[in-house]
């Protein structure tokens, strides 16, 4: 049943990598996929593309879990808040592994009592300790690391004045 939808991002890939991204998110949503591939100009010969996909309540974990380990590849995956269900979100860099996190209606990271009360006990009173693994839990590192990856969806245009998106 197609009950759940997102949004997946592809920030980098090796162009060698792109067809076999598609047969793998083909293969995870069950339909024949085919991106619009762009220029990454942060990774040398690399792709970006993105996917708003239609799928089962879980896909983005499925697609989080076929994609990680792609050598070279950055990406993010959404899956939106349904009935009965909270949002999620799963971020990938090589560096840093998976990243996941629940998600409100409106995209907001959702950071559970539990783990807020580890954080709490962590910092034993140390406020930038506290802040740290706040941070941890918001995932600030995965996004500080992917910075690079998104500001270079937009870049010069080679003729005129514009910007095109790549």
């Amino acid at each position: 049943m197609d009950d759940a939808h997102g949004v997946m991002q592809i920030h980098s890939c090796p162009s060698a990598l792109a067809q076999h991204v598609e047969w793998t998110l083909s293969h995870v949503l069950g339909t024949v996929i085919r991106l619009d591939w762009r220029e990454q100009p942060a990774l040398d010969r690399g792709v970006r593309a993105e996917l708003d996909w239609i799928g089962a309540a879980g896909s983005a974990a499925r697609l989080a879990s076929a994609m990680r380990g792609w050598k070279d590849t950055r990406f993010e995956v959404t899956e939106s808040t349904g009935p009965n269900r909270d949002g999620v979100r799963f971020v990938h860099t090589p560096s840093l592994g998976i990243f996941y996190t629940l998600t409100d209606a409106i995209g907001n990271a959702m950071i559970g009592e539990d783990r807020i009360r580890y954080a709490m006990e962590l910092a034993a009173g140390d406020a930038r300790e506290l802040e740290r693994e706040l941070s941890i839990a918001l995932g600030t590192v995965w996004d500080e690391e992917l910075e690079p990856y998104r500001a270079a969806r937009f870049i010069p245009s080679l003729v005129g004045d514009a910007s095109r998106a790549v």
